[in-house]
């Protein structure tokens, strides 16, 4: 690891951390917090995926829907509007929106085959930027001075790694330029997360094989057919079981770092305080 001891993380004038773990546990707070100080340069993988990556996907399904209005159209043809979305580190709305949710088009719904060709997109998106760490880490201090770099991981970054592979392309490179840091969440935070989620249900990023099984799964319990499913219901019936597929993996990445209690990060309120939790961590690993 860049750090294998607590001495030297704290002698480091140079700390590099990327934060992973489920949606909801603080990942994005801290980064925030991080970046506010001033001293740390957030680099968010969610923004890099909606803007560098699928930023033409995305305002490409905004044209699409506005060419089918004929004022719109006529405008669009003669260039005589812009249409772009506006995401920040805050509102990813736009990436989340695109993804959409796979079932009854009536009821909000995108059909399943567009789901999917959508979640292979954001996949080869996410690798991308996640291989991108290492060019924005030596770009912030060479170009913006900062010393401190905070990577900002998406919760589905175990989906597009293999942890028990030595030679992960994606892994060996965060490795290499980062401290991997897992928030680990306990039962009562993931029973948390899932409630949250049911009373708001929002798009969600699979691995190709899991999605394809709890879809026909999916069909199979409700007696639907694919034109028929409730996009909502769809991805709440999902979600849970997205929980329990991700936790082991991301208790095997963890091995390629170390591990932070979420109970422990949300007591974490400046900058000396991560600095001595990460400490704290190092010690124990």
């Amino acid at each position: 690891m860049l750090y294998s001891t607590p001495q030297e993380w704290r002698n480091s004038k140079k700390k590099k951390v990327l934060l992973f773990g489920m949606s909801g546990l603080g990942k994005t707070f801290i980064s925030n917090m991080l970046r506010v100080s001033g001293d740390w340069f957030h680099y968010s993988i969610d923004y890099r995926i909606g803007t560098r990556y699928m930023g033409e996907f995305i305002s490409d399904s905004y044209k699409l829907s506005a060419m089918k209005t004929p004022h719109l159209n006529e405008l669009l043809m003669t260039d005589s509007i812009y249409i772009a979305s506006n995401i920040t580190f805050d509102n990813l709305t736009p990436l989340s929106n695109y993804l959409g949710k796979p079932g009854n088009v009536e009821h909000g719904g995108i059909p399943i085959s567009e789901y999917e060709k959508r979640q292979a997109q954001h996949r080869q998106a996410e690798i991308s930027a996640l291989l991108d760490t290492g060019y924005f880490s030596q770009r912030s201090s060479e170009i913006y001075q900062y010393d401190n770099f905070i990577c900002d991981s998406g919760g589905s970054i175990c989906e597009v790694v293999d942890p028990d592979n030595p030679n992960d392309p994606v892994l060996k490179h965060l490795f290499e330029n980062t401290l991997l840091v897992w928030i680990k969440g306990s039962k009562n935070h993931t029973n948390a997360l899932i409630e949250r989620f049911d009373k708001n249900p929002k798009p969600m990023c699979y691995e190709k094989s899991f999605l394809s099984e709890r879809w026909a799964e999916f069909l199979k319990a409700k007696q639907v057919t694919d034109d028929k499913v409730d996009p909502n219901e769809f991805i709440r019936w999902t979600y849970s079981k997205a929980m329990q597929h991700r936790q082991p993996r991301y208790e095997k990445m963890a091995k390629w770092g170390i591990s932070i209690d979420a109970q422990d990060i949300e007591k974490v309120k400046t900058p000396v305080q991560f600095n001595s939790l990460i400490e704290k961590s190092l010690s124990k690993n």
